[in-house]
């Protein structure tokens, strides 16, 4: 079962990174809609790699998200509350790009999103 649990959590690691530079790309390339989805992907596979790695299952991005705040920020500490704040951004940011069709952005927000979301990637995997 460990042997699965790490398989898993590998695969979303490098399902992050694919993400991320899908993401870099995006931004290069000014493909707003795209970048902001993928920018809140890389973020949502690294704390899929938490989840698996403390043992979480959810098929629901609001349940992970409420449950990497609750634990992480709220109970355990171990990030601050301006880091679930990156992903909450990233989440709300890639819902209106994929839904809203009135929403617009710009590629300032896109630059600014994507270097919260390395922050973000960067400050989890330390403790996978």
């Amino acid at each position: 079962m460990q042997q699965y649990k790490e398989i898993f959590i590998k695969i979303n690691l490098e399902k992050s990174d694919e993400s991320l530079k899908v993401a870099e790309y995006s931004v290069e390339n000014q493909l707003l809609t795209t970048a902001f989805n993928r920018i809140y992907y890389s973020i949502f596979y690294v704390v899929m790699a938490l989840a698996e790695k403390n043992d979480f299952k959810t098929s629901k991005h609001a349940s992970l998200m409420g449950w990497f705040n609750k634990k992480f920020v709220y109970e355990q500490k171990i990030f601050d509350k301006s880091i679930y704040e990156i992903y909450e951004h990233a989440f709300l940011s890639r819902q209106k790009g994929d839904y809203d069709t009135t929403y617009t952005t710009n590629i300032e927000q896109a630059k600014e999103l994507l270097t919260d979301a390395k922050k973000f990637i960067e400050t989890v995997r330390k403790i996978i």
